[in-house]
């Protein structure tokens, strides 16, 4: 009988062999590990993800229950402590690079932002996960608690994450922002007032990037210019205005808003001086999406209990979360699979050994059901 693979199997068969082994080649830290190498590392891993296991060692049991498939999935039995010292001490610019490539083919297959302008849309945000102090003494947040923080930068095209950068979350996220890789020119930027900074809005727009966000309280502006707006609408003004930044005027858009649910009143403040304002506030609404994307992996991935206490081991395993949930949306691209990442994956963690695909499951072939002639209507006996 023909093997058929498994749905786990399918799911790593994404990646290009060629960039697995281009990074394996790229972080080959002298000798050839014949026990465990990167590439292995991963898979194992990656089975920790989808499988939702809650240790190292569940995992590895379960993978020793599947030894028949090991070869298949181009894997090996591995020990516990083999694996842990791989995480320990292992370069995470492994996994780190690797996203970056899951992300490069699943963008492409992505679909775009619903607005319509052409411009590429991003929002910036960043989420913190807890840590126990006692455990994770590296990651001091406060006296008695740890913790690091995600600083994300999420692609509105397929909501999925294009820059991760992992500090402690004692790090504030303005300068953390300033480290990231800014998207091409003509992009709009979307972010909350945690990254409030007249001197970074001087670089965005220096750099061709448009942004959007709500305006401080208390911030002082000069009015250059009213808009014409409108009556009757949730748009209660458009004004074009000027904030100083240590003796340099920065011209901005203000955009004095109305939610229609809440009534209340909100301002932003953009650089874009093209777009109708409802457009502006329909981008800052859709914000929200970024919140959705860390509740969506802190609710599905293994991200908020680790398997390893090192630094480097926790960024290992965040990177890898991260991987994975972008061949979940890579798949669902690819067979325009109607359901959401988050139910894909409960599904993909009770099937991963199972032989059907991902679409299959989804969406069972529909088995014919024999004919009864007991049931046959009478028409069809006269005839």
């Amino acid at each position: 009988m023909a093997f058929k693979n498994t749905l786990f199997a399918q799911l790593l068969s994404q990646i290009p062999h060629f960039v697995l082994n281009k990074l394996e080649d790229k972080y080959d830290t002298g000798r050839k590990n014949r026990k465990l190498g990167l590439i292995m590392q991963f898979k194992v891993l990656a089975y920790l993800q989808l499988t939702a296991r809650t240790s190292m060692r569940d995992a590895l049991r379960c993978l020793d229950a599947k030894i028949n498939c090991l070869y298949h999935w181009g894997l090996t039995r591995v020990a516990r402590s083999t694996l842990a010292d791989a995480n320990a001490s292992r370069p995470v610019g492994f996994f780190k690079d690797l996203f970056a490539e899951m992300y490069k083919l699943c963008v492409a297959k992505s679909p775009k932002h619903k607005f319509r302008f052409k411009s590429k849309l991003y929002s910036l945000d960043a989420t913190t996960i807890s840590l126990c102090h006692s455990l994770f003494p590296w990651a001091k947040f406060t006296q008695y608690k740890s913790g690091i923080k995600l600083h994300t930068l999420l692609d509105h095209n397929g909501y999925i994450p294009s820059v991760v950068i992992i500090r402690n979350a004692n790090q504030h996220e303005g300068p953390i922002a300033k480290l990231m890789d800014l998207p091409q020119r003509g992009s709009i930027l979307v972010f909350d007032k945690g990254y409030y900074d007249y001197g970074w809005f001087q670089i965005l727009a220096a750099k061709g990037l448009y942004f959007v966000t709500r305006i401080k309280m208390g911030a002082s502006y000069v009015v250059v210019e009213r808009r014409s707006v409108k009556r009757k609408t949730n748009v209660k003004a458009d004004l074009i205005i000027d904030v100083f930044s240590k003796q340099t005027a920065l011209r901005l858009r203000l955009i004095r808003y109305r939610d229609p649910d809440s009534g209340k009143i909100f301002e932003f403040i953009t650089n874009n001086f093209k777009l109708v304002p409802q457009t502006i506030a329909d981008i800052y609404k859709d914000r929200w999406q970024v919140e959705a994307f860390f509740k969506e992996i802190k609710q599905n991935l293994k991200i908020k209990h680790f398997v390893g206490n090192s630094e480097n081991a926790v960024m290992i395993q965040v990177y890898t979360a991260l991987i994975t949930y972008l061949l979940v949306k890579y798949q669902k691209f690819l067979s325009k699979i109607e359901r959401s990442a988050q139910q894909l994956l409960q599904l993909i963690q009770v099937n991963l050994q199972c032989t059907a695909s991902l679409e299959e499951l989804v969406n069972p072939p529909q088995t014919r059901k024999k004919e009864n002639p007991r049931y046959l209507s009478l028409f069809q006996y006269i005839s």
